[in-house]
C-alpha cells in the first residue's frame, strides 16, 4: 500500500514539473506564442458588458426615466437607512451558464460572445432597448423600453411578437429573482393600442401570489405619463432544477 501510494506520489509530482516547465516554456518562447497568448486571454475571461448602461441609441425619455429610477436607487449615508432605495436596477450581460457546476467558467470559454435573445443586435437602438429595476421586497419591476425600427410589425409600429418577446422577458426576470431558475408555462397577452416604433413605454410587473412551484405574475405596458395602457398580461412560470435546464 505504501509502495502504491509513493508511486501516484512521484506521478503527481512529476506531471506537475512537466506542466510548470510546459509553462515556462510558452511564457519565454518566441514572440509569437506571447501574442497568441495576449490574444487569448480575453477570450478565456472577457470583461461582461452591461446592456443596461446608457448608449447614444437612447431618447430624451428613455434617458429622463433611466435618470428618475437611478435617482431612486441611491444609497443614502453610510449608517443611515437606504431611505431612497425603492429601486435597484438590475445589469444585463452576456447570458451564463451560472446555475451549472462551474458555470461561470464555463460561460467564459463556450459562450463568451452568447447573448440573451433580446440583446443580440447588435446595432444600437434598432431592436430592444430596455432596462430593469426592481423594487427591495422584489414584488414590482419596472422595464424602460425603447423599441426600435427593426421591431416593426404593422407600418410603424411594433410587432405583437416583440411585445411579446420583452413582457416574456420583464416577467421571467421578475420571476427569476423571486425563485430561480424558472420556466415560462403560459403567457396571456390582450393587445389594447399599438406602440409606436421609437417611442419609449413602460412595462410594470406585480407579483400576484406563490404557490408552490408556480409563481403567479400580471404585467401591463402604458405609455410613460400613464395615460395610454398598451398591452396587458398574465403570466405563470415554473420553479425547475438546475439538471432541468442542463437537459434542455
Amino acid at each position: 500500500m505504501a509502495q502504491s501510494l509513493g508511486r501516484l506520489f512521484t506521478l503527481l509530482s512529476f506531471r506537475k514539473t512537466h506542466l510548470s516547465r510546459q509553462c515556462v516554456q510558452v511564457l519565454s518562447g518566441t514572440t509569437l506564442k506571447r501574442t497568441l497568448m495576449m490574444r487569448a486571454v480575453p477570450i478565456l475571461s472577457p470583461k461582461p458588458r452591461d446592456f443596461s448602461l446608457p448608449n447614444p441609441s437612447w431618447g430624451e425619455e428613455m434617458m429622463r426615466l433611466y435618470n428618475y429610477y437611478s435617482s431612486q436607487s441611491e444609497v443614502e449615508t453610510e449608517g443611515e437607512e437606504e431611505q431612497g432605495s425603492q429601486w435597484t436596477r438590475l445589469p444585463s450581460y452576456n447570458r451564463s451558464l451560472k446555475y451549472a457546476i462551474g458555470g461561470v467558467y464555463l460561460s467564459k470559454i463556450i459562450q463568451s460572445k452568447a447573448r440573451l435573445f433580446t440583446r443580440n443586435i447588435k446595432h444600437p437602438g434598432a431592436g430592444f432597448e430596455y432596462v430593469v429595476f426592481f423594487t427591495k421586497d422584489k414584488q414590482r419591476c419596472v422595464c424602460i423600453f425603447q423599441a426600435g425600427h427593426l421591431l416593426e410589425g404593422p407600418p410603424g409600429h411594433v410587432h405583437g411578437g416583440a411585445i411579446a418577446t420583452i413582457i416574456d422577458t420583464v416577467t421571467g426576470t421578475h420571476a427569476s429573482l423571486l425563485c430561480a431558475p424558472v420556466v415560462t408555462a403560459n403567457l396571456n397577452i390582450n393587445y389594447r393600442s399599438p406602440i409606436p416604433l421609437g417611442s419609449t413605454v413602460l412595462i410594470e410587473s406585480t407579483l400576484d401570489e406563490q404557490e408552490g412551484k408556480k409563481t403567479f405574475i400580471s404585467c401591463k405596458i402604458t405609455s410613460t405619463d400613464g395615460s395610454k395602457l398598451h398591452t396587458e398580461a398574465t403570466a405563470l412560470f415554473v420553479s425547475v432544477s438546475v439538471s432541468h435546464l442542463l437537459r434542455g
